[in-house]
């Protein structure tokens, strides 16, 4: 065995894999939008596992609750407020400093996502809402890119694998974007941290038979419950000629307008607000940390990453990239315009 595969010679005794398979790890591309729950599981694996250059994309940071099922982080990541892709990052290059990592505090959207995804081999959902999985189901569709979807909630979790042109996309499973409260969620229905680690490990298997191509993939959907004991598989079919998505080719969720949004966030009690068509990291946070000192904001504090301020009794938390967390609100509305009031458009 070469000297450069030595660190992974139990995976590459594994007869699928071999040298060959490893060597094409070591090439690969792989970009995880979401880095929290399975998104932490799926790095996690695949740095270990040898892929070249590994990408994540998180707009969050880490909070003490995040500890219970994000296994890459600790509380000095809590209290240095670090960014999750950030402190993802430096955990994961202390496992496998051969490899590149590169991460990216972002929120993902239909301006920035085809820059994320573009020369990935293999693209990987750990995200926590639909809105932005169908986004990356139009855009990986549309490039031709396989990802593998991963759900999880209270004990249960789903996964698919989509092949472009080869397997039925999200969209063609699910149909249209649920409305908002009708679906569960980890606010509503809690998570438990066992599913999340196996479904993430579930993906991460997923993604080295796509990049050594070999093994059986996941063409129908897994559904697996811990606390009931169930393990499921439902086959999907091929893809629908009438998906707007893979079918007729529309990608709606890739249409986007300028102006701000608002995301109310999983497991929390936040609203993330950001501006659509704002250029990236262009907001300076030592002059706005010094405005909201001034305009009797407390407990300002700022990094290199993030600033954060209790105003009229919220937490914000402000990135470089404009976006801020408004924490002690679930209403959009409210968030939208303490935003506007405080940060400014």
């Amino acid at each position: 065995m070469q000297p450069e595969l030595a660190r992974y010679a139990r995976q590459v005794i594994f007869p699928p894999i071999g040298e060959a398979g490893q060597r094409r790890l070591l090439d690969a591309r792989v970009t995880v939008i979401g880095v929290g729950a399975t998104g932490s599981v799926l790095a996690n694996h695949l740095a270990r596992a040898g892929v070249g250059h590994l990408r994540i994309v998180d707009r969050d940071f880490v909070e003490l609750n995040n500890l219970q099922r994000q296994l890459v982080y600790d509380e000095d990541d809590v209290a240095r407020m670090l960014p999750k892709a950030v402190a993802a990052a430096a955990k994961l290059r202390k496992i496998n400093s051969e490899i590149e990592i590169e991460d990216i505090v972002a929120d993902v959207s239909a301006a920035n996502i085809m820059e994320f995804i573009r020369d990935a081999d293999v693209v990987l959902d750990g995200t926590d809402n639909f809105s932005t999985r169908y986004l990356l189901n139009d855009a990986c569709v549309k490039l031709g890119k396989p990802w593998v979807y991963c759900g999880v909630l209270a004990s249960y979790g789903m996964t698919h694998t989509v092949r472009p042109g080869v397997t039925a996309c999200l969209r063609c499973i699910m149909g249209e974007l649920p409305a908002p409260g009708t679906v569960a969620t980890c606010d509503t229905a809690g998570i438990i941290g066992p599913i999340v680690a196996l479904m993430g490990s579930i993906g991460a298997a997923e993604t080295i038979k796509l990049i050594t191509g070999t093994g059986e993939l996941n063409d129908g959907m897994i559904h697996i419950d811990l606390w009931d004991g169930t393990f499921d598989k439902f086959e999907l079919g091929p893809p629908r000629p009438d998906c707007p998505t893979c079918g007729k080719g529309e990608f709606e969720f890739l249409s986007a307008e300028a102006g701000a949004r608002t995301t109310s966030l999983c497991g929390r009690d936040a609203v993330q607000v950001s501006v659509a068509g704002a250029a990236s990291n262009a907001l300076p946070l030592g002059p706005l940390a010094e405005r909201l000192r001034l305009g009797g904001a407390a407990d300002v504090r700022q990094n290199e990453f993030l600033l954060r301020a209790t105003i009229d009794g919220r937490e914000f938390t402000v990135f470089g990239d404009g976006r801020a967390i408004i924490k002690g609100t679930q209403d959009e509305a409210e968030a939208a315009t303490l935003y506007a009031r405080y940060i400014g458009m």
